[in-house]
């Protein structure tokens, strides 16, 4: 790249993350003004402007707001105050915004709950919030109904669009309580005495790797969120945001939320994804903006051609997660002009923004802004999962292009906050402390990471994903990424499975195929991709993929089955013999086991 492109490129990464950093910069941690008041400042200015459209209509700003008082002044009269929760369960809809809003003015915290989770899971959610009370909706009351024998205490569920025939003692419908309350604004003094250290919400993280955790949304991290891409998008008025995320996760649920609902903009939401709908919906919609994760990307690059995927006025798709294998084609099947990919935690304080554009860049950190930006990237032992230390008992920077573990300083200002988990002892367990100097605390992401000498940062794998086989580290993600297009193959997910007598773990993938499985086929195409190390040992045929809320895979059950014939339900290969992989018997097994067979 030459020297002229190279200033104009460093010049619009400056200038997206000035305007950013100008969005956020009123945010005070001590200050009262919460995110309830910048939602209420928004409304005072776009009162007459359409604020949501969901699948049954659409409401202006001056009725989202009427409708939250409404939920605000119902909290007040189930005499909760300030500092107490509410756990919300419901699909996405505009009574879900006017919900957590509404209870955010009269100081209530809300427990955004997966409404995929059931069961244990969902009790164990509902537990861990705190919360008496659960607003939900008709299509999610049954299952919390199951769930709630594991709670471990009392809760009250409140439904909207109950049937008279559904109530009971502890479930009751929320649509006339709610619609016979005021619709003035709570009073500030219902909020006294909080400030943006204080709980605006509770986001859970996804569950890939056990029970999902709550992270604790302060005020301060919900307006951030909200604002930073308010700023970030340089959204107005005009612009339709297109929102088909779940709504209880921060990226539906906050980043998605925050171009429109700050700038006076239309925000469309969807009760869910449908990749059948998904083009003729955008264009009917004339949404500008785009939120994505990026399995939702790859999964409508894996759709038919529609003949209206390309006639569209998007003009910016912004989120997370879009692989490097998958930009390229996204962008070019679909005629997005602009991406911008961003990383980011829900619990955590480091983000990083590629408003550059880069395929396959999950953000920037150049030099010439090192001090704007809160993220380090130290040098990571894969056998022990933590970050190395040199003789003086410190954190050493990875080298550029040598793969590290992404952290972020701590400290008592907005952009190095760390509000943590509802459990203290999780959050203790993501504190590093002593990293470069004595006595300095540093927010561990999890999640390993390269960057180049111009700065741009590559996802490489979360902590626990990668492993070592034969003396290699072996990342799952790019595993997953370069099996994703083997002929006949829909998805993969990539795995290490301990096997004894040998160092490290040997990789394994659960494949759902178009059809038969060739094993031939698939074996010709690991040999042509991946280095030896990496090659599956194992692979397994499994129905449909797992997947979080957020199209993250479900990994545990997974590795927990390994390559046990009696847990494994379905057909399982090892490679080897003339077919590449052949089915696994229980003589073959046994002798792995025993040592007889070396993989």
């Amino acid at each position: 790249m030459g020297l002229v492109a190279n200033i104009r490129r460093d010049m619009k990464f400056a200038k997206g993350l000035r305007r950013l950093l100008a969005r956020i910069k009123p945010i005070e941690l001590d200050s009262t003004d919460l995110v309830c008041d910048d939602w209420e400042e928004a409304v005072d200015k776009f009162a007459d402007h359409v604020a949501v459209q969901d699948d049954r209509g659409s409401v202006t700003y001056r009725e989202l707001d009427a409708m939250a008082n409404r939920f605000g002044h119902w909290a007040q009269s189930r005499r909760l105050k300030r500092g107490d929760t509410i756990a919300l369960v419901m699909l996405n809809r505009v009574e879900y915004l006017a919900a957590w809003i509404g209870f955010s003015k009269v100081g209530v915290a809300t427990a955004l709950i997966n409404t995929n989770l059931s069961g244990h899971a969902l009790a164990h959610c509902l537990s861990i919030s705190n919360a008496s009370q659960v607003v939900t909706d008709a299509d999610c009351w049954r299952k919390i109904e199951e769930a709630r024998p594991y709670a471990g205490r009392n809760l009250m569920l409140w439904v909207l669009g109950l049937a008279d025939e559904d109530e009971a003692d502890e479930r009751r419908g929320l649509d006339k309580p709610v619609r016979g309350g005021s619709s003035v604004r709570p009073a500030r003094s219902a909020r006294a005495g909080l400030t943006n250290r204080d709980t605006a919400l509770y986001i859970y993280t996804s569950g890939t790797t056990g029970l999902p955790k709550a992270a604790r949304i302060t005020h301060a991290r919900a307006r951030t969120y909200m604002r930073a891409f308010a700023g970030a998008t340089t959204a107005t008025d005009k612009d339709i945001t297109f929102n088909v995320l779940p709504l209880y996760h921060s990226t539906g649920g906050l980043v998605g939320i925050g171009p429109a609902l700050l700038n006076g903009g239309k925000l469309i939401l969807r009760k869910r994804f449908s990749a059948t709908n998904f083009w003729p919906d955008v264009k009917a919609s004339g949404a500008t903006l785009f939120v994505y994760i990026g399995e939702l990307c790859r999964y409508l690059v894996n759709c038919p051609e529609h003949a209206d995927e390309r006639s569209h006025k998007l003009r910016l798709a912004f989120g997370n997660g879009l692989r490097p294998d998958v930009w390229d084609d996204f962008q070019k099947r679909f005629g997005v002009p602009d991406i911008l990919e961003f990383y980011g935690s829900t619990e955590g304080n480091v983000s990083l923004f590629n408003f550059d554009g880069k395929p396959g860049a999950i953000g920037r950190a150049p030099n010439f802004l090192k001090k704007q930006i809160n993220f380090r990237l130290v040098r990571f032992d894969i056998d022990t999962e933590l970050p190395s230390r040199g003789a003086n008992g410190l954190c050493e920077l990875a080298r550029p292009g040598e793969v590290g573990e992404a952290i972020g300083q701590i400290g008592d200002d907005i952009r190095h906050a760390f509000s943590g988990y509802a459990d203290k002892a999780a959050s203790e367990k993501k504190i590093l402390r002593d990293v470069f100097v004595r006595g300095d605390r540093w927010f561990r992401t999890g999640d390993l990471m390269k960057q180049d000498a111009e700065g741009y940062v590559y996802f490489i794998d979360r902590i626990g994903d990668t492993y070592r086989w034969k003396g290699e580290n072996v990342s799952t993600a790019e595993v997953e990424q370069r099996l994703a297009d083997a002929p006949g193959v829909l998805e993969v997910i990539a795995y290490g499975v301990p096997v004894p007598g040998h160092e490290g773990k040997a990789g394994m993938v659960a494949l759902v195929v178009d059809g038969k499985f060739g094993a031939r086929v698939f074996a010709d195409w690991v040999e042509q991709e991946l280095p030896i190390y990496a090659r599956p040992a194992f692979v397994r045929l499994i129905k449909s993929a797992e997947t979080t809320g957020t199209f993250k895979y479900r990994k545990i059950d997974l590795v927990a089955d390994g390559f046990d014939p009696e847990k494994v339900d379905g057909p399982l290969y090892v490679r080897g013999g003339k077919s590449g992989y052949t089915k696994l018997s229980d003589v073959a097994r046994q002798a792995i086991l025993d040592g007889e067979t070396r993989l």
